[in-house]
């Protein structure tokens, strides 16, 4: 398998991990503080990511590098699961899904800022006609529901897109898996006196499917993605590899509507097949 393939390979695997991340955390913050899950989540994976960076000796990455894991830091770590965690206390996980279309714009415009990335004219044509469908059903619909919530989700999309440029590009350097270890093990000492803070007086009403839902979030959504998606990034290239996130409204909605029971509109499905069509055009202009 040459690289470009193991790069699509790797990125896929990222995004269908990443597809229970918004459902999860819909799940977990019925029971848990949206600011409690945040430093938990980070908290815990936090803790499993230096396990790894311990058990495999890696070495410390040189002062440079440091600016950029803290980018990794506010986008991944906290700026996203933050910000989507307070967003689904206002609007549904199908709902919150469809802005998952405007990450892979996100990305590439970080790719090229942060990543040297140049895709051809025409690759912005398609991916800005993909990310222009999701934005105008989000206002179409959006606006009705909670303009906060959809505020919330379009800020943790921005965030989002810069952690993944940046990690990506850190990644070539250090590898997937140490990216995200190292930006968890710089947020750990913060997130553990936050998780300490934030922790409810009691967790006996906290149900099995918030706990299954934190669970998720902390090993899957935070660490185990990662390994998969940073690695993808840095073997096929950021933009194009980015378009990849356009599959994830399918994941994601199927998930929502099978264990969650909520409602996908006809208009959630027919907007997200048009969005995925452009990545059809996109991938082809990407380099």
């Amino acid at each position: 398998m040459d690289k470009t393939a193991g790069g699509w390979m790797n990125g896929f695997v990222g995004v269908l991990i990443f597809s229970g991340s918004l459902p999860a955390t819909r799940v977990a913050v019925m029971d848990f503080d949206p600011a409690f899950l945040t430093v938990a989540r980070a908290a815990t994976a936090g803790i499993l990511g230096l396990a790894l960076l311990l058990i495999f000796r890696q070495k410390r990455p040189e002062r440079q590098g440091l600016l950029s894991l803290a980018i990794v830091a506010l986008g991944v770590v906290v700026g996203f699961p933050l910000l989507t965690a307070l967003a689904l206390k206002h609007i549904t996980s199908a709902h919150s899904i469809i802005f998952v279309g405007l990450l892979p714009l996100a990305t590439a415009i970080f790719g090229v800022i942060r990543g040297g990335d140049r895709p051809k004219p025409a690759f912005w044509l398609f991916s800005c006609l993909g990310s222009a469908l999701v934005a105008g059903f989000a206002v179409t619909q959006g606006v009705s529901a909670s303009p906060v919530g959809d505020m919330l989700m379009l800020a943790a999309i921005i965030l989002c897109g810069l952690g993944y440029a940046e990690g990506a590009t850190l990644s070539r350097k250090l590898g997937g898996w140490q990216v995200i270890s190292w930006a968890l093990v710089l947020s750990l000492p913060v997130m553990l006196a936050l998780t300490l803070i934030t922790m409810p007086p009691s967790l006996e009403s906290v149900g099995n499917a918030a706990w299954i839902g934190l669970a998720y979030v902390s090993l899957f959504s935070m660490l185990i993605g990662f390994v998969f998606w940073y690695r993808g990034l840095a073997q096929g290239g950021i933009a194009a590899v980015g378009q990849l996130q356009l599959l994830q409204p399918f994941f994601g909605l199927g998930l929502a509507a099978m264990l969650l029971h909520e409602q996908v509109s006809p208009a959630m499905i027919a907007v997200t097949a048009a969005v995925v069509l452009c990545v059809v055009g996109a991938k082809k202009y990407a380099r």
